[in-house]
């Protein structure tokens, strides 16, 4: 029993922490930061206002996980995020398919949890900070509503992930709202004068059947005119979720102190919205269907932007500018949405799309006037067009895993980020490399790594890309078609594919390849031919001239014709794929991107794949073979696709293949890690789309690891990650290493793409 006399004044309880890391913020972003700085060794305070984690990824919002993918709408091929990132959504695909929120909350909560080295403060807002200096974070404050607890959280160094940048706002951070004019920076997407405007938020409902008729009688702050909602004629009964993101407000407002205003008036819209639904006799399929959810607080999409020693713009997005300190890419679009939202008679989203993944510096990741301040997130140093794209979370929980190994070596260095940026930038891309973090332009070079120092690396079988072998699967060509092939300094070789047609007809066939080797998009034309397609089913063989004088794909493209059918094949291999001329209206793609002039945007036609179950390899032979599926590429440090496989392949018929490592004395393994084909082609998004497989289909399942004596010293079963690693409590020494693979997919051929051993 508690008894307590009268005062005059009391005082909350005060809780101090300190800690190597205070991440501010709970955001995909933030969460993702903390879970590899703590990987890495520090000790991190994750302070988060929500009481769940993920930000607009989470139950609260169930706003999809998405990136450079850009929901395979555009042609960024196997462009899903490394790291730590793709080993959440690959662990999300495994346990919820069905892409359910409330799970994926569970899923990013364990990998928090799970990090002793991370003290997690949910329901907790930051509110004051104390400087040791003019330029130097001391330490921040915050208070949780659900304890009644104060907090002094003490540092080195600080993240702010917070969205709306509450630390750097306190701290005196340089940061911009709004648009800057088009001769600031010289983006052609740019106002011709600067403003104030912003993208909105967004509030989303979830309907479900009840299996019964169910009235619905709206509240009274509900919209009572459905017309002042321009595009009510394009409602329908069975889009939910995230695919409303269009139902937007707020860009004329401050979007961190309007917040609330600006989430009521996006209450009035859903209620509307359902009301129309539901009452207006338009939709009589609607009948059953109830309110399931409908969001409470609202999906922020702009707030501040913060400045660091760099300001990435529109010219470094859409040219894919080469930086020497990138750390993290992105690939969304340049998509900017109209001020006024919903209420605005304009598209609910104006995208650009790159021809191709672009870096992000180190220096967009840290402020420029505060020394202690990394920023991950939406809120790092961008100009408003360029923040159309970085802004979106796989691309900011990428950026987050890059400021959480940078804090590592700020500790282990003494020194500033800023200062790690102009000392020490090598070792820390390395050490992203060595996760599985993508840098576009880099590839790792681990001189410690054992396997660069064998004297061979051997397999069973490689595939010999000389066929891709046929089915009973025919796909009529619709829309213009390309099998992209790797290829490396070499004449083009022939192709022979198999057509079929009711009537005699001519087929156009192009030749086509990159204008830069690392990208995917189709635009330099080398060859156009034409073929005399005859009644029946043929196989037609094609000679082409070309000589092809850099490794990149090339893309040899069936045009339209629906009187035409091409024969597919079943078999996946890493590496392959089938692009379609075709059209994905998510993501502003109708097939050409065709810009107005002068607003430094390219035209350009987009080849994309299809999701599986569809999206087959077209069934072809290729002469002479195309080599390039070498166990060579286990160590030449690139772990995906880019510009050729970078995958090592077994033969077709090698179901269980080996690969042997030799050395030419006994060396003493104590660590072995090993890099899987998970499709980094497939998006992942982590809510709403259900994914068709638990574990994506190239992905080696089973491994087995055996000594020079033939014994087995290791095995992995059940495997779905792209990067696994096997620790052996005592070293173990031998002078060759047997990997034993298989794939539970029999139609997938059995590949890898990287090995390390340490």
């Amino acid at each position: 029993m508690i008894i307590e006399q009268p005062a005059s004044k009391r005082k909350l309880k005060l809780v101090e922490i300190n800690g190597d890391l205070i991440i501010i913020g709970g955001g995909l972003s933030g969460a993702c930061a903390a879970i590899t700085a703590a990987r890495v060794g520090l000790s991190v305070v994750l302070v988060q206002d929500r009481p769940v984690l993920g930000g607009n990824s989470s139950s609260e919002v169930r706003l999809w996980v998405l990136g450079a993918t850009s929901h395979m709408g555009n042609n960024n091929r196997w462009a899903r995020e490394g790291g730590l990132i793709d080993e959440i959504l690959l662990e999300n695909a495994y346990r919820n398919p069905e892409g359910n929120s409330l799970i994926y909350d569970t899923i990013l909560l364990e990998k928090v949890t799970n990090e002793k080295n991370i003290t997690l403060l949910l329901n907790t807002a930051v509110y004051d900070l104390e400087k040791k200096e003019d330029d130097t974070i001391k330490s921040v404050r915050a208070f949780c509503s659900q304890n009644s607890t104060e907090y002094i959280l003490s540092a080195p160094l600080f993240c702010d992930a917070s969205g709306d940048g509450i630390v750097g706002f306190l701290a005196g951070a340089a940061f911009r709202m709004g648009a800057e004019s088009k001769d600031e920076f010289g983006e052609g997407f740019a106002p011709q004068k600067e403003y104030g405007e912003l993208l909105g938020h967004s509030l989303y409902f979830y309907s479900k059947d009840t299996g019964k008729p169910v009235k619905y009688i709206p509240p009274a702050f509900a919209l009572d005119d459905i017309t002042k909602i321009p595009r009510y004629k394009s409602f329908n009964s069975s889009n939910y979720g995230c695919r409303l993101w269009w139902i937007e407000y707020g860009g004329r407002l401050d979007t961190i102190h309007d917040t609330e205003t600006i989430k009521w008036e996006l209450w009035k819209v859903v209620y509307a919205v359902w009301n129309h639904i539901k009452n207006s006799g338009q939709f009589p399929e609607a009948e059953n269907l109830t309110l399931e959810w409908v969001g409470t607080i609202p999906g922020k999409r702009e707030s501040r932007r913060f400045e660091g020693d760099y300001m990435i713009k529109q010219q470094d997005v859409i040219e894919q500018t080469f930086f020497h300190d990138a750390v993290a890419f992105g690939g969304w679009s340049v998509d900017l949405h109209p001020s006024d939202g919903v209420f605005s008679e304009l598209p609910g989203c104006n995208q650009w799309h790159s021809k191709g993944v672009y870096g992000i510096p180190y220096r967009c990741y840290y402020s420029k006037n505060i020394a202690n301040l990394f920023f991950a997130g939406r809120i790092i140093s961008a100009t408003h067009v360029a923040f159309g794209s970085t802004r979106v979370m796989a691309t900011c929980a990428h950026g987050g895993q890059a400021v959480a190994v940078a804090a590592s070596l700020c500790k282990r260095y003494n020194q500033s980020p800023s200062e790690i940026g102009k000392h020490h930038i090598q070792e820390l891309q390395f050490e992203l490399l060595k996760t599985g973090h993508h840098i576009p332009g880099l590839a790792l070079k681990d001189y410690i790594d054992l396997v660069q120092k064998a004297v061979s690396i051997n397999a069973s079988s490689t595939f010999q890309l000389n066929e891709i072998p046929v089915s009973d699967h025919w796909q009529t060509i619709t829309d213009s078609v390309a099998q992209m092939l790797p290829v490396d300094q070499q004449q083009m070789p022939s192709i022979t594919f198999y057509a079929r047609t009711k009537q005699a007809t001519n087929l156009k066939i192009e030749l086509r390849k990159t204008s830069k080797s690392f990208n995917h998009t189709p635009d330099v034309t080398l060859e156009k031919i034409e073929v005399e397609i005859t009644p029946g089913v043929e196989n037609y063989t094609i000679a082409f001239k070309s000589f092809i004088n850099e490794a990149c794909y090339a893309f040899v493209c069936f045009m339209k014709n629906e009187q035409v059918e091409l024969c597919f094949s079943d078999k996946r291999i890493t590496g392959l794929l089938s692009v379609f001329n075709a059209i994905n209206p998510a993501v502003s793609n109708y097939g050409k991107q065709e810009p107005a002039e002068n607003i430094g945007v390219d035209a350009f036609e987009f080849w994309c794949p299809k999701r599986r179950p569809a999206g087959k390899n077209i069934a072809m032979k290729i002469e002479p073979a195309l080599k390039s599926f070498s166990p060579e590429n286990l160590r030449n440090g690139l772990q995906r696709p880019v510009a050729s496989t970078n995958a090592w392949v077994a033969a077709v018929d090698d179901l269980n293949p080996t690969i042997t490592i030799e050395w030419n004395e006994a060396v003493a393994i104590k660590k072995v890690e090993l890099f899987f084909d998970t499709d980094y082609d497939h998006p992942l998004e982590s809510v709403l789309l259900a994914n068709p497989e638990t574990t994506m289909a190239f992905c080696v399942d089973q491994v087995k690891l055996l000594n020079d004596k033939d014994e087995t010293i290791a095995s992995i079963t059940g495997n779905y990650l792209s990067r696994r690693i096997i620790e052996f409590a005592e070293a173990v020494t031998t002078s060759r290493l047997n990997l034993v693979l298989s794939n539970s997919n029999k139609e997938a051929l059995v590949s890898l793409f990287e090995i390390r051993c340490y």
